[in-house]
């Protein structure tokens, strides 16, 4: 067994808020002693962004514009050049999480086509005939929760097959309606979407009701910008022929590291919509948009 890096912050979960601490030990372990020019800890936030392959060419300028965007950068010297002993070594570590200027934290998000990560590295640099060693870890960075008690505000909506989108052969399609509601257009991040619809009617039979939550991306710059919807999770909600009548509960928790508050800037955006789909139907409702730490769903039939 040769020498191991390894790093451990302080929380199990690894989550920080804006301006807290992130605290941690660096783990140095070996059977022999370990002789280094000095070990080195990087905190780095950057957010990625590419276009998809649909949009490749478009926009030439974007290549140029787009570089991973720093947010923060910081670098600390935890050891000076000299000697490890043989076993474990716990080195400890705090870092403010503070950006200067007007820069902000984004929170953590895994996209498609919009990536933001915060990672920890620690780099332990060792003689010309030893390789350096590096260890990554990432952390994560969630949006404060916003001061103030949210105010419900319902929607009721109806859907029949004249609200229906992307149809083109409307007058083929089998009568129905439906009815439902949203427990409230402003819903915290942490907590679930919730409401319920009711199948008043329907002259085809129903084989299955689902919820679809989709993500939508915004890249680019001031020559172009391209936008792209992908699909971030699908939840059934009803199996089989519906009982017409009956209420139908709508429950959807959003997962965090792929759903983010909207964000907005010159290169690129951050939204979501969901859209839910009955047999071989399909109503769409443009566009949940996450907007601070709420979920405001808006279109036809959901205003903020």
């Amino acid at each position: 067994m040769g020498t191991a890096l390894d790093i451990k912050v302080k929380r199990a979960n690894k989550v920080y808020h804006a301006g807290e601490m992130l605290s941690g030990v660096v783990v140095v372990s070996g059977k022999d002693p370990v002789q280094h020019q000095g070990v080195s800890l990087t905190v780095e936030g950057t957010v990625n962004l590419q276009l998809s392959a649909k949009s490749v060419g478009v926009f030439e300028a974007f290549y140029n514009s787009v570089k991973p965007i720093q947010i923060i950068n910081s670098t600390i010297e935890m050891v000076k050049p000299g000697k490890f002993p043989s076993g474990k070594t716990e080195i400890p570590f705090e870092f403010p999480l503070h950006v200067k200027g007007n820069r902000v934290l984004y929170e953590t998000y895994h996209g498609v086509f919009v990536n933001i990560q915060y990672t920890l590295r620690c780099d332990m640099r060792r003689s010309l005939l030893a390789k350096d060693l590096t260890k990554t870890c990432e952390f994560i960075v969630h949006s404060a929760p916003q001061k103030g008690k949210l105010t419900p505000s319902p929607v009721d909506f109806t859907v029949t097959p004249e609200t229906l989108q992307n149809v083109k052969e409307r007058a083929l399609l089998p009568k129905f309606l439906i009815r439902g509601h949203l427990n409230s257009t402003n819903c915290v991040i942490t907590q679930p979407l919730t409401g319920e619809l009711v199948v008043e009617s329907s002259e085809a039979a129903i084989k299955s009701i689902e919820l679809q939550l989709v993500r939508v991306e915004t890249c680019g710059c001031a020559e172009g910008y391209a936008r792209d919807a992908t699909e971030i999770q699908n939840i059934q909600i009803a199996d089989g022929d519906v009982c017409r009548g009956l209420s139908v509960p709508i429950y959807m928790v959003f997962p965090r590291l792929f759903t983010c508050p909207t964000l907005e800037t010159t290169n690129f955006k951050v939204g979501s919509y969901w859209r839910w789909f009955w047999s071989s139907f399909r109503q769409d409702f443009p566009s949940t948009s996450l907007s601070s730490l709420f979920i405001s769903l808006i279109s036809k039939y959901l205003i903020c």
